[in-house]
């Protein structure tokens, strides 16, 4: 993976053609970027997150932004209250909760 100014990119290598292959992976918006080497791949991921931002600029758009601190998630009613009931017993907010698990999980997976 890939970081610029908060925007994350993944590549894949075509073995066939000969190329590298990569999106920015954090947001809705569409933006690819190909090179030959690693250092060609990184230079072009740069340069389409600059691309996209400068297009926003011209055109007076907010640019998205990789991730707002805010999501939704979904859970069954039974797990949806376990998780408050749970976070009643540790005397914090189902948000709290909700992050320390989270947090939890990523440190098992070391990332």
């Amino acid at each position: 993976m890939m970081n610029y100014k908060g925007y994350i990119g993944k590549a894949e290598y075509d073995d066939e053609n000969h190329i590298f292959s990569g999106t920015v992976i954090n947001t809705k918006t569409v933006i690819t970027f190909q090179g030959t080497t690693v250092d060609e791949l990184e230079k072009e991921f740069r340069a389409s997150v600059d691309d996209y931002l400068d297009w926003c600029r011209e055109d007076g758009v907010d640019p998205e932004k990789p991730y707002s601190g805010k999501f939704n998630v979904r859970f069954t009613p039974e797990l949806h209250q376990r998780a408050a009931l749970g976070a009643g017993l540790l005397g914090i907010s189902l948000n709290s909760f909700i992050e320390r698990s989270v947090k939890d999980e990523l440190k098992m997976i070391n990332f």
